[in-house]
């Protein structure tokens, strides 16, 4: 008896079923290096949100000036300088105790680098934002002091806003996120919609027609004249009983 093909066909039966095991235990494998993955996913994004909250507070009471002239000798005098800058410009009456930290931020070229300015109270930046419209008509300005991924996501949302305005709808940008106010109705819209209020419909159209062509005295003559003596004499009720 020739046991080739059985033995054959018992061997890929064993194969057959080992593979099938072995798949499983990969897949099995798989789907949880998956899992593990997404945690780990999820923990990453997690932190990196809490890491650029933190950031946030960080440069919460920043202020980075731009174009003041660059001819600090020491730290000392960059405060100095800043102390004057803003006395000159915002009418700030503030002392070197207002002001936490002060550095230029870039590398030096020929051009005044900007100053990263931290105000001892957000109470101080507040009063020195409020004020920004004063460097209007000078070759000075500030901004906010945001983060580089801050900055980048902001560049783009610039044409996301040029859209909206041209919609017509306010658009404007808070911190790194648009925000998009829908424009109020005009006057001419409101006026539709009063109109569309105070339309009638035809029948009530029809009898409103009838009524003014009928002269004034005419109706009032069909109007019955309420007599007032006559309804104080009556006597009461119990009487004419």
């Amino acid at each position: 008896m020739n046991r080739k093909p059985l033995l054959q066909k018992n061997a890929d039966e064993i194969t057959e079923k080992v593979t099938r095991n072995i798949n499983k235990i990969l897949n099995q494998k798989l789907k949880t290096l998956e899992k593990n993955q997404e945690k780990l996913d999820k923990k990453i994004e997690n932190q990196e949100q809490r890491l650029n909250q933190l950031e946030r507070q960080a440069r919460q009471r920043n202020v980075v000036f731009f174009g003041i002239e660059e001819n600090e000798r020491s730290y000392s005098h960059l405060e100095n300088n800043l102390i004057d800058f803003l006395e000159k410009y915002f009418s700030l009456n503030i002392n070197c105790h207002d002001l936490e930290a002060a550095r230029r931020i870039g590398k030096k070229t020929d051009k005044p680098r900007p100053i990263a300015v931290t105000f001892a109270t957000l109470g101080s930046k507040i009063k020195v934002m409020q004020q920004k419209k004063a460097l209007n008509d000078t070759d000075y300005y500030l901004k906010d002091d945001y983060p580089y991924h801050v900055l980048e996501k902001r560049k783009m949302l610039q044409e996301q806003v040029k859209i909206e305005q041209e919609k017509g709808n306010k658009a404007i940008i808070k911190y790194d996120k648009l925000v998009v106010l829908k424009h109020n109705k005009t006057d001419a819209d409101h006026t539709d919609n009063r109109k569309r209020y105070l339309s009638i419909s035809p029948q009530h159209e029809k009898i409103a027609k009838k009524i003014l062509q009928v002269p004034v005295h005419k109706q009032l003559k069909k109007i019955k004249p309420f007599k007032v003596t006559q309804h104080f004499n009556d006597p009461p009720a119990s009487q004419k009983e």
